[in-house]
């Protein structure tokens, strides 16, 4: 188990770049098994989620070649079926949530697929039924063991069809549409996710030979083909980083530059950290953040207390809420945070509160932010990472306090941000990391 020992109250000055996005790259790394030529993909981020799906797919006889630190090549011409069912596939692919979207391409090019019930953040009931139900409507048959809980899917004649899904879900719609695209006739997907990542996914497949219609909007037409060919594709950077690096600057009143973010597929973020009373200029294609003594919380037209929510695509990922959370905690003015989707998520502010937030957990859905307005600085603790998003937020924290924190189980942090220690040294930070 790593720690991290970090020395808050220091401002930090310069650039950063965002990693490639680790939600892009798992849906993108499945998708190469779905043929047998080679596919290159560039700006993959060197994190521990992103690192075992890799190992998964070597352990499947996938051919894989690592061109630079962060292209590969990958070349799925003789997989092999059968380590599907060995001991040795169950508990690595248990590890990551992201390898459920291996069942779909298997299933499309195999005719099976097998998967135990996935790992992954502890936030929440998470179900996996929009994978399932999905595949029965293209025609697999599926089995879940309860005994091994592991899910095994089958399928030799996919056929398309019209579906709704009963959730936008981001995964459940990944897994689909590389399911779809090689089944026989058409198939439409309404309630489809729409984020920037599937729409990444789907510009990479019909690069391959699929063809679909519909990309960036809730309803995709896919008429299925019996071949893909190999690709060059390239990931987007990481929206929830640059949302954290845009917090970070606010609450350690550092002026940073956030450099080639991709702002056109940014979304709402950017305008959500601007209600925290946060100035965000856009420089090209680069965030620049001004250092700032402190940063107004906007107020409702009516005087109500500002309410930032969570929701699918186009609406604000909730994967920055624990960010937002916390840099809410050093506002000027109060916040009403409502997580939606995942009801364990705001768990964490009991360590914030340890740390001299003014925080009140309302349910497990809803916290009221008191901001300190940085005239109380957060006390140094000790505390332990729960998940990725938490992690970073408790590290945003640390970094903030007055004195020295610890911070246990940073492989979580790991997971989802690459050599996040090193990276904020460059700028002024004191992280150090021990093994």
């Amino acid at each position: 188990m790593s720690t991290f020992k970090v020395q808050g109250g220091v401002k930090l000055n310069g650039s950063i770049e965002p990693q490639g996005a680790k939600n892009e790259a798992l849906q993108v790394i499945c998708a190469v098994l779905l043929t047998p030529e080679e596919v290159i993909i560039e700006n993959i981020p060197n994190i521990r989620d992103v690192n075992i799906l890799i190992k998964l797919l070597e352990d499947l006889n996938v051919r894989i070649n690592k061109i630079n630190s962060s292209t590969y090549s990958f070349k799925a011409d003789n997989v092999n079926i059968k380590y599907l069912t060995s001991s040795k596939y169950k508990i690595q692919s248990s590890k990551i949530r992201g390898s459920i979207m291996m069942t779909g391409p298997l299933l499309a090019r195999f005719g099976k697929g097998y998967i135990p019930k996935p790992g992954g953040d502890k936030i929440g009931r998470r179900r996996v039924d929009t994978h399932f139900i999905g595949f029965e409507k293209l025609g697999a048959e599926f089995i879940y063991d309860k005994k091994e809980e592991f899910y095994r899917v089958y399928g030799d004649k996919l056929k398309g069809t019209n579906m709704h899904l009963e959730e936008a879900s981001v995964t459940g719609t990944a897994n689909i549409i590389m399911t779809a695209v090689m089944a026989s006739g058409k198939t439409t997907i309404y309630n489809a996710a729409c984020e920037p990542y599937i729409q990444q996914l789907c510009t990479m497949l019909n690069l391959m030979g699929a063809k679909i219609s519909g990309i960036g909007s809730n309803l995709l037409y896919i008429e299925g083909v019996k071949y893909l060919s190999g690709c060059k594709h390239k990931i987007l950077p990481d929206m929830i980083e640059i949302g954290s690096f845009i917090g970070l600057a606010a609450i350690t009143r550092s002026e940073l530059t956030i450099k080639n973010v991709s702002y056109k597929n940014l979304g709402l973020i950017p305008s959500v950290f601007k209600k925290l009373g946060i100035q965000i200029e856009k420089r090209g294609d680069d965030i620049f953040v001004p250092a700032q003594e402190e940063y107004q919380v906007v107020s409702y037209i009516d005087g109500s207390i500002l309410t930032i929510s969570d929701a699918p695509w186009p609406g604000f990922t909730p994967d920055l809420l624990s960010i937002i959370l916390v840099v809410a905690a050093q506002a000027n003015g109060s916040v009403l945070i409502h997580q939606k989707m995942f009801e364990s998520r705001l768990f964490f502010v009991d360590k914030l509160i340890d740390m001299g937030a003014q925080i009140i957990l309302c349910d497990p859905h809803r916290a009221t932010v008191i901001g300190l307005n940085h005239k109380t600085k957060f006390k140094a603790t000790t505390m332990s990472s729960p998940d990725i998003r938490a992690g970073v937020s408790l590290l945003l924290a640390a970094l903030a306090a007055d004195g020295e924190s610890i911070i246990n189980n940073v492989e979580q942090i790991d997971r989802g941000y690459q050599e996040i220690d090193k990276r904020l040294n460059a700028l002024g930070a004191k992280i150090t990391r021990l093994d």
